[in-house]
């Protein structure tokens, strides 16, 4: 395995004998460190040099990488070998963003015709939607759109659509359904007009429980509204799928049904059909640019040497730090209220990705993998959890993403807000030493107290403007970065056993809670837990 490597030991050497020097130590040492540690993609501004890193350590991890194959692994992705291994599948997002004439067979297919066949028939939709030309069933124009899905048929397209508010239709609104708690749909339908609202039922196999569950109620609301004639469904319901037969089952006409591909998965899946509620909420150019965002980090990330190479650095940085230095978790700290969701987008993709603990080869790992990504923007992160990063005994990576201009027309709050951002880094950086804090004033007792340790890493990402080629670019650097990780850690980035057996378990209990069987065959909690619920039930 990779920790058994001469690579590996000698990152562990350089870890430890690296300990005692400080960010503090690092900048006085090297005036130049800021620009040797940066890097510029196509506009988007990434700032290393606050890590705790050297070219020492830079180039032991180039090390590590090229023993574990990295090079020939991106390789294999982007040109459609199955690397999930465990599905017997390619991994092909990269292709969903392909330029139109673009030429790769997979499988004996030609990917990005078929790719553009489905983009084209979404913009077709939305041309049609947003004209006026679709009407509902009342003739009405449509002014709502619902998405329900659940995991990447709704943290991406969701996230999406708040980054980019700046670029929304003026006269469509996106509503997005996840949870099968009923009052997540209660609260989407709120105060819309069954008439105007079109519903996106999003699930590839059309099966998903949640998905489903929302969906049939969303499908009642609307008959309830229509007296119950059930041609409306089809003119207020349009399928994600690849389940023709379970579409058409639901009343829903299949020539409205997008089209995605078995090596699309879910948590890569926002800029596949997955997106048609962003491109109905915006445009389809506004689309066309985000995917434009999504080829350039792809192209970057497929020709950089691996020295200069963004994704496979920051990448490689996380796995110094949770193997070789015991950092368990990532915070990801936009200062940009448009991407609120974005700390959450990035949780399914990353630890759903790399939360695994059994090997390509099916082995146990003997070493961590995943890290525990979380986060909240700026600044009202500040003001909830930043005590913690500044001053608790593990040491937190944070990656900090700003832009040099605002969404809307606030100039003076944008400075106060970029001034929070590069201040954050600066103080968890170089801290505030004891003897800077007395120089001060501050009596003796509050020394310790006010005494801020520094040294805590970080990355710093601006932009010029959180438009869509840049959320493509974002987007895609992060699932580059975790596509590394699960690389050097030797597992499979895309499969998901760890979500089955809760669903399985869900299937068996749902029929137990009412008029289920007497005796129940479950562990004695969950037993005494389903009987609690049915007497309340009796009641």
């Amino acid at each position: 395995m990779i920790n058994t490597t001469p690579q590996w030991q000698a990152l562990s050497t350089l870890a430890e004998a690296q300990q005692g020097i400080s960010l503090r130590d690092r900048f006085a040492d090297d005036p130049t460190r800021a620009e040797l540690l940066s890097i510029d993609v196509d506009g988007l501004h990434v700032d290393m040099s606050k890590h705790l890193i050297d070219a020492d350590v830079v180039a032991a991890l180039v090390d590590l990488a090229n023993t574990a194959g990295l090079l020939d692994r991106i390789e294999d992705m982007f040109t459609g070998a199955h690397i999930n291994s465990t599905e017997d599948r390619a991994v092909l997002h990269t292709a969903l963003r392909l330029p139109a004439g673009s030429t790769l067979t997979v499988d004996g297919q030609d990917i990005p015709t078929d790719v553009h066949r489905v983009l084209d028939h979404m913009a077709d939709f939305v041309r049609r939607v947003q004209s006026g030309e679709w009407t509902g069933h009342t003739g009405k124009q449509i002014r709502t759109v619902v998405n329900i899905g659940i995991g990447g048929s709704d943290l991406g397209p969701y996230m999406a659509y708040r980054a980019l508010m700046g670029y929304r239709h003026e006269m469509i609104e996106a509503r997005y359904v996840s949870n099968v708690d009923g009052t997540h749909l209660y609260q989407a339908l709120e105060g819309i007009d069954p008439e105007t609202t079109l519903f996106i039922v999003a699930s590839k196999t059309f099966t998903t429980l949640e998905t489903l569950a929302n969906a049939t109620s969303a499908r009642s609301w609307l008959l309830d509204a229509v007296g119950g004639d059930e041609s409306a469904i089809a003119k207020h319901f349009v399928a994600l799928s690849t389940n023709a037969e379970g579409v058409a089952a639901f009343g829903i006409d299949t020539a409205n049904m997008f089209e995605f591909w078995d090596w699309v998965g879910g948590r890569y899946s926002m800029d596949s059909a997955i997106g048609l509620s962003l491109m109905l909420a915006t445009s389809p150019q506004h689309f066309a640019d985000m995917l434009a965002g999504f080829h350039a980090m792809d192209t970057h990330f497929r020709t950089a040497p691996l020295a200069e190479n963004v994704p496979a650095l920051l990448g490689l940085i996380g796995v110094y730090y949770r193997n070789f230095l015991d950092f368990p978790t990532l915070a990801v700290l936009p200062y940009c209220q448009a991407l609120d969701r974005f700390p959450a987008y990035l949780q399914q993709l990353d630890m759903e990705s790399n939360g695994k603990q059994i090997t390509l080869d099916g082995k146990r790992v003997p070493y961590d993998t995943g890290a525990i990504v979380w986060g909240e923007p700026g600044t009202n992160g500040q003001h909830a959890f930043y005590q913690l990063i500044h001053q608790g005994t593990t040491p937190i990576p944070a990656d900090f993403i700003g832009f040099y201009e605002p969404d809307v027309d606030t100039v003076d709050h944008h400075d106060a807000l970029i001034a929070n951002l590069f201040a954050q880094a600066e103080a968890l950086a170089f801290g505030k030493t004891s003897d800077e804090v007395r120089a001060e004033g501050v009596e003796e007792a509050l020394v310790n107290h006010k005494t801020f340790p520094g040294n805590r890493p970080s990355t710093m990402i601006m932009a010029p403007k959180l438009t869509p080629f840049v959320l493509g670019q974002l987007v895609a650097l992060y699932e580059h970065r975790t596509f590394v990780q699960g690389v050097i850690w030797g597992v499979n980035s895309f499969d998901q056993w760890g979500v089955e057996l809760g669903k399985v378990l869900a299937k068996a209990i749902i029929g137990e809670l009412t008029d289920g069987p007497s005796e129940l065959a479950h562990d004695s909690s969950t037993n005494a837990l389903i009987e609690r619920y049915r007497a309340h039930h009796r009641r």
